[in-house]
């Protein structure tokens, strides 16, 4: 007796960013990335002529410069929901990064949107936002699939109150756990899908934690802990993961439309009914050699060349070597970039001090002529400013946090892997203006900070001083718990590319001299590696 059997696909973008046009706006180079080429791979997929369901797994209206042309220049049609619109989209969850132009621009977009857009641990107080828990697919042969979104219960820490304003972020754990056993028990459906934005806390094979246990990451604890999901789709780490043991299924396809996650779901005919006996996970990459989809270029060429002449507009020039040529050396002492980001915060914001990060390693700085591509490819996220009170103590206890970037290894200064793994997060390494210090990495955690003065006296840990940074900072984002819960004293709402530009334009030949002076490993030799 041959056994009956049928197959449907799910399809998982996650973490695209903004990312339509094969490029990231840096340069002219064509990337493998963005929707136009996985329009072509998730069309090519759907010609199989097996039941397809997309989802997207959240951040898929921030990140790139498009996204902030478009919503600096208020245009009516979203690009990327008109995208996804045509390409079918079947389930959008609500990402972190979906919240920073603020709730009334996503209300926007989901209002605009032909599929439905899922949350089930965010409640909104006056049911605006127009979002639900899941969503059921059914497909052939009467096949149901429930698809239950979940995000990072981490919003509140990173985002500005006004962005969230009426919103409650619940516990991922606990609502994937609650929600997984009511579709279970009240909804005939033949596999659960869970699509959390967010990571993995711990190594998928091992166990092992891979990273800090700040509770933000909850992938492996949802995987292990709760029964009743078929295939977990995680997202926020921006790493490339597909995994299987027994009926433990994952993936996470990666970041900016680089890779399509696909999970093939095989059902055998049992009695009366399909069963799920089947759940194989694989990822398609995107390639140089991946054909844009001509439809869906020609749908966003508009806002797109319009994009690409808004970067290059000149908007200033600087004697001043503002150029990034070696990441790891800038952070070991003052860069005119980062005296120069520093003073424009203090400018600005009145603050006695300032500091702030080099987001990532491929940030190019600026050259001679300054143009708005290169504060959009310097500055890569759209952050706001908040100033807020901190004592000497609080600043220290933030300068020992910063130093634990670095590892002293046989007499090797290097970057802490916590800080490569699960993603790169050299944006959680600070340097500070108005203050004099230095971080000796020979010391034990804890007890690098050496030389910490202010005004030229050692600074009065008791006493409270102003200081202004970006607001995913402000919130304790990056584990500086320390800055949680201090008295705010300003928040500017204005994103910080803004004002750099602002500030370029009324100084069209700017100078800057540094408020302070760091210094890493002052007095010890150096041989340095960074990976």
């Amino acid at each position: 007796m041959t056994t009956k059997t049928t197959q449907c696909v799910i399809l998982a973008t996650s973490d695209v960013h903004g990312h339509i046009y094969p490029t990231n706006y840096r340069d002219e180079s064509i990337r493998p990335l963005g929707l136009a080429k996985l329009a072509t791979v998730i069309k090519q997929e759907r010609l199989k002529k097996i039941p397809t369901v997309y989802l997207d797994n959240g951040d898929l209206i921030q990140g790139s410069p498009m996204m902030y042309y478009y919503y600096k220049t208020a245009q009516k049609q979203h690009p990327m929901i008109e995208v996804m619109n045509h390409l079918g989209l079947d389930a959008w969850v609500i990402g972190n990064h979906e919240f920073n132009f603020g709730k009334a621009a996503l209300k926007d977009a989901i209002s605009q949107a032909n599929f439905p857009v899922l949350s089930a641990n965010i409640s909104d107080k006056h049911d605006t936002l127009g979002h639900k828990p899941y969503t059921i697919k059914t497909l052939d042969q009467g096949i149901r699939i429930a698809i239950l979104g979940v995000t990072t219960s981490f919003v509140p820490y990173w985002e500005a109150p006004n962005h969230i304003e009426d919103l409650d972020f619940h516990d991922a754990f606990t609502s994937t756990k609650n929600w997984v056993k009511i579709i279970r028990s009240v909804e005939q459906v033949d596999a659960v899908i869970v699509s959390y934005h967010g990571g993995f806390e711990r190594d998928l094979a091992t166990g092992a934690l891979t990273e800090r246990d700040t509770g933000e990451n909850v992938g492996y604890r949802i995987l292990h802990e709760i029964d009743g999901i078929d295939c977990l789709i995680t997202g926020h780490q921006h790493q490339t993961i597909y995994y299987k043991d027994g009926k433990k299924v994952a993936i996470q396809p990666g970041v900016n439309g680089d890779v399509l996650g696909k999970v093939t779901l095989t059902f055998t005919y049992d009695s009366d009914h399909w069963k799920l006996s089947d759940v194989t996970p694989t990822l398609i990459p995107i390639t140089d050699k991946t054909v844009p989809d001509a439809h869906v270029l020609a749908m966003t060429e508009t806002l797109h060349l319009q994009t690409e002449d808004y970067l290059d507009q000149p908007i200033g020039h600087t004697t001043i070597d503002l150029r990034v040529s070696d990441p790891f050396q800038l952070r070991l002492g003052n860069h005119p970039l980062i005296d120069f980001i520093n003073h424009v915060q203090r400018t600005v914001s009145g603050a006695d001090l300032s500091l702030t990060s080099l987001f990532n390693n491929e940030a190019p700085g600026f050259y001679e002529t300054i143009t708005r591509r290169d504060i959009l490819a310097t500055y890569v996220y759209p952050n706001t400013l908040t100033v807020l009170e901190l004592t000497g103590e609080d600043i220290r206890q933030a300068l020992e946090h910063t130093a634990t970037y670095f590892t002293w290894t046989d007499d090797v200064l290097a970057v802490d892997p916590s800080f490569l793994k699960p993603k790169p997060a050299h944006y959680n390494y600070d340097m500070w203006d108005g203050i004099d210090y230095t971080l000796d990495i020979t010391k034990p955690v804890g007890k690098r900070v050496g030389h910490l003065y202010y005004q030229g006296q050692p600074l009065d840990l008791t006493k409270s001083i102003s200081v202004v940074m970006n607001h995913y900072r402000a919130s304790g984002g990056g584990g500086y718990t320390m800055f949680q819960d201090k008295p705010v004293l300003k928040e500017i709402q204005r994103d910080m590319t803004e004002l750099i530009a602002e500030y370029i334009e009324s100084h069209p030949e700017f100078h800057v001299t540094p408020r302070g002076h760091f210094n890493v490993m002052k007095n010890a030799p150096l041989a340095l590696t960074h990976k």
